[in-house]
């Protein structure tokens, strides 16, 4: 009798060690992320694919700027962010944790217009797009845009300009860029950031906002992302860069510019890869981050994020190029892949 109890206390025992391991196990883990919407396509793309592998992780993501994903972290509403736009020294200061950028795609931002009678490809000049945007360049007939399109008939109608309404990490490149092109934008507006005082315009929410907007207003002029160009079939224009090419979005120029400055990359992956040196650079080009803190509590999260990041510079590349992103350079995945030791 002793005896039989005693097999019934061991596994008891046995059952009270192992159950919250099973569960652990068998149990579903949800993360939730909000951020840039720059990389909503892959990022939905991937988290479906992962969960397919990995039925017990959910990731809940909500794309609301970079600008959102940073404030989301920093109250500590989400277990990552996502952002287009490399958080400042001052920001990071706000973190009530260490935070690391971990590079996830290689994008491209492009001016995409809608002008009555003009189908093909524009091309932009940089002072042209610095023009539009400050205003001083309004009709779209100007010897600026007319001058790097000759043949085109361009209309004498007023430029409708489109920018977000909302801080992100679109505005971020695009000014990014502006700003090292154009003394003028970068003395009367300001260096590069997510949010800033738009001498002209009207504000659409989101890549998916100025999309919208761009379709449904004659004349007008915006920049997104290269996927929703690609996705709503929209016109999008040649940009001039460093070397005085006029260059169309696309995954080799996008490769180029990160290339270019792949060996002043940091250690901290906080970098600027606008207008980078080289003539078949497209300029307009950057990396976008996982917001990641290096300290997680929860062990489940923490080994789920960190096997996710895994998989993302791996398997996960591979459907970058299918929505118009480019592969991260194997010296970066090989920098990124170290660096998740430091999440712990």
């Amino acid at each position: 009798m002793k005896k039989a109890l005693l097999v019934v206390w061991l596994m008891m025992v046995s059952m009270a060690f192992t159950a919250p391991r099973a569960a652990a196990q068998g149990g579903t883990i949800n993360l939730n992320a909000a951020g840039a919407t720059f990389p909503y396509p892959i990022y939905s793309k991937w988290f479906d694919v992962y969960h397919t592998a990995h039925p017990n992780l959910q990731i809940n993501y909500q794309s609301i700027g970079s600008g959102g994903g940073i404030r989301q972290l920093q109250a500590g509403t989400v277990d990552f962010g996502a952002s287009d736009v490399p958080v400042t020294d001052e920001q990071l200061a706000q973190f009530k944790v260490k935070v690391l950028h971990f590079p996830t795609v290689l994008g491209a931002v492009v001016p995409t217009y809608n002008i009555a009678g003009v189908s093909g490809e524009l091309n932009f000049t940089q002072k042209a797009l610095a023009g539009i945007y400050l205003g001083t360049i309004t009709k779209w007939n100007d010897s600026e845009i007319a001058k790097a399109n000759p043949g085109v008939n361009l209309p004498n109608t007023d430029i409708v300009v489109i920018h977000r309404s909302e801080g992100s990490g679109t505005s971020f490149i695009w000014t990014d860029f502006l700003a090292k092109v154009s003394d003028d934008w970068k003395n009367k507006v300001g260096k590069a950031a997510a949010s800033v005082n738009w001498p002209v315009g009207l504000g659409g929410k989101g890549n998916e906002g100025v999309t919208g907007l761009v379709k449904q207003t004659p004349n007008a002029i915006g920049y997104i992302e290269l996927i929703y160009a690609v996705q709503n079939n929209i016109p999008y224009g040649k940009v001039q860069n460093a070397a005085g090419k006029f260059v169309k979005a696309d995954l080799a120029g996008v490769t180029a510019a990160a290339a270019a400055d792949a060996k002043n990359i940091p250690d901290d992956f906080r970098v600027s890869i606008t207008n980078a040196a080289g003539p078949t650079v497209y300029p307009i080009a950057s990396f976008t981050w996982l917001l990641i803190p290096a300290q997680i509590q929860d062990a489940a999260k923490r080994d789920a994020i960190k096997d996710f990041l895994k998989w993302m510079l791996t398997d996960g590349q591979n459907y970058n190029e299918g929505l118009s992103y480019a592969q991260l350079p194997k010296a970066v995945v090989a920098r990124e892949t170290k660096a998740i030791s430091l999440i712990q």
